[in-house]
């Protein structure tokens, strides 16, 4: 069946049994994809298509648990966009319009929650006055790209109109039923249009952890083929993407051709790298960065692909180039 949203869905699911305060707060996600009637003039790549991917999630929770919901919510965003490269972004607090379903008390609160939760964490944000959706107030989060332009990809949004929709309801400490907030969280977005985005701000040049291929072993000989499948073989039972290059073509063109594929790492291999159970390192972004130990070498990858960096550590500098400089 074709949805324009997964948001009913998590809905039935909290009604399902009879909620307690205790239970509270429920947080539902899932990576649901949807189906929008974008018209054919609107479309563009993978930024607006028909049908897309949300990485869609729902906190059902006590009015007094929002604020602190919602700073959990905005520091995981931050971690994610921030492994993704992305550190500038705007916030936007969108507040409530004329048209809106809910009382005046709990407008307030919520969007003092929003703000309160933005505070707490000191992060700068600007006001859209009357911007929210006619059924709660929102955080909006822009990303810039490498060249400046803003999309708009997390949000989150408090809800009063589906609890009402769908009566939901949770029995209170003092055994009145009462409504639970609900809030809507995605920090991706479309997923399609995230990776557009990020592809377009990189240029293709993913970060090291996500880039296809990770390293690529260049041979500058036959005699070093077997060696090179020794390495990417144990590379890849580490859960490294490495590859082989076939070493048809001379060593500069190798080089080249990994350099115009973004593959952030290289190892030249001859004979003696074989013979001395080494590799001759290059970087994309950092040149020449010596030579280095297949384990050592390994293992220092298989760190930068944990955290999330880029290889930059320095192997050891042949004893020619340490009397040039």
């Amino acid at each position: 069946q074709i949805k324009p949203m997964n948001c009913p869905f998590h809905c039935l699911m909290y009604k399902d049994s009879i909620r307690s305060y205790r239970d509270l707060p429920f947080r539902w996600g899932e990576l649901g994809t949807v189906y929008r009637y974008e018209r054919s003039g609107t479309l563009h790549g993978l930024m607006r298509v028909r049908g897309f991917t949300q990485d869609d999630a729902h906190i059902f929770c006590l009015p007094e648990q929002l604020q602190s919901e919602i700073v959990d919510v905005l520091e995981l965003t931050k971690t994610i966009l921030t492994r993704f490269g992305f550190n500038k972004y705007e916030l936007m607090v969108s507040t409530r319009p004329e048209k809106s379903v809910g009382s005046d008390q709990i407008w307030d609160d919520a969007t003092a929650a929003l703000v309160g939760a933005l505070d707490e964490l000191g992060w700068e944000y600007g006001t859209d006055e009357g911007g929210g959706a006619f059924y709660g107030p929102k955080i909006d989060l822009k990303i810039k790209d490498a060249i400046g332009r803003t999309w708009q990809c997390s949000t989150v949004q408090c809800d009063f109109n589906l609890p009402e929709r769908f009566d939901l309801e949770y029995v209170s400490a003092e055994g009145t039923k009462e409504r639970p907030i609900m809030v809507h969280r995605a920090i991706f977005g479309s997923l399609e249009r995230f990776f557009g985005i990020l592809i377009e701000n990189c240029a293709g040049e993913l970060p090291f952890w996500l880039t296809p291929t990770q390293m690529k072993l260049l041979p500058v000989t036959d005699s070093v083929q077997d060696y090179c499948k020794e390495v990417a073989a144990k590379a890849n039972k580490m859960g490294l993407r490495v590859e082989v290059d076939r070493g048809n073509e001379r060593l500069a063109k190798q080089i080249r051709n990994a350099e115009q594929g973004r593959i952030p790492v290289m190892a030249v291999v001859g004979v003696k790298e074989m013979e001395q159970g080494t590799l001759a390192v290059r970087s994309r972004k950092e040149g020449d960065l010596g030579s280095f130990d297949v384990d050592d070498l390994l293992a220092e990858l298989k760190r930068c692909d944990d955290v999330a960096e880029e290889m930059t550590k320095m192997g050891e500098v042949p004893k020619k180039e340490e009397e040039e400089n």
